[in-house]
């Protein structure tokens, strides 16, 4: 029902050499988690990262950075700031609300006039 993506924060290419190929040419990307459904957007508080070298394409896991790679990693972490994790109602949620809220009232006064009974 709700579909999540993966929305981009951030990229950055580094300098740094692949533990693959030994080229320098890195790109890393933070990811921010969104979840989209019909009656609201919320956006979460969850980062994810990726290391992608251009060249060969591989990714590059934590397992295999260096020491470079780790320190440049802890300094665009903090520049990659999310946005605040938050909850959003669609058009549609405040259409339902006014129908429900709207059918009540109806309801109530149909009620006390005497016109519908139980």
């Amino acid at each position: 029902m709700a579909t999540k993506k993966l929305v981009v924060i951030k990229e950055f290419d580094l300098s740094n050499n692949c533990p693959e190929c030994f080229n320098q040419n890195l790109k890393l990307t933070f990811y921010q988690k969104h979840i989209y459904g019909k009656l609201f957007h919320r956006t979460t508080n969850q980062v994810t990262n990726q290391i992608v070298c251009n060249t060969c394409g591989s990714d590059i896991y934590p397992a295999k950075w260096t020491d470079d790679i780790e320190r440049i990693f802890n300094y665009y972490q903090k520049m990659a700031v999310p946005e605040k994790s938050s909850l959003k109602f669609t058009t549609l949620f405040y259409v339902l609300l006014f129908v429900l809220i709207a059918l009540g009232g109806a309801a109530t006064y149909l009620f006390s006039e005497g016109i519908l009974t139980i």
